[in-house]
């Protein structure tokens, strides 16, 4: 299976922090703000679909350029935007790197989603583990 390399353009919302509570009727209900709406809207019209989807365990490098240092670093809208689209569940995500980066003119989010290489996370932890003396 090949890595893929997006590049999706606009400030992605924090999912954590981009709820807004509005009523329907008389019963108060949680939704999605206004930005991660609409940036859900312009992720959609960005990124094609695979055929086939990337199946088993997967990598994932993002590197979310926003326009100031105030957001969160969040990725779990756009893993959730992915779904249906690269893969069939976000699940299969086992491994992530994320990186807050800063472009105020260009605001963006490049990914990089690959096979993950289970044996290297095992190698990488017994490195760390004898650097610092543990079993």
């Amino acid at each position: 299976m090949k890595p893929v390399y997006l590049v999706v353009y606009g400030e992605p919302a924090s999912k954590a922090n981009s709820r807004k509570l509005v009523l329907f009727g008389n019963r108060p209900a949680s939704i999605k703000s206004d930005k991660a709406r609409g940036y859900a809207r312009d992720f959609v019209l960005q990124v094609r679909a695979l055929d086939p989807l990337m199946e088993g365990e997967l990598r994932m490098d993002l590197w979310i350029y926003y326009a100031s240092q105030r957001p969160d670093l969040d990725e779990s809208l756009i893993l959730d935007l992915l779904q249906d689209k690269v893969y069939k569940n976000d699940r299969q995500v086992r491994e992530r790197h994320v990186y807050h980066m800063l472009d105020k003119a260009n605001p963006r989010v490049e990914i990089l989603i690959q096979p993950r290489d289970v044996d290297a996370g095992a190698e990488e932890l017994a490195r760390v583990r004898a650097m610092y003396g543990k079993k």
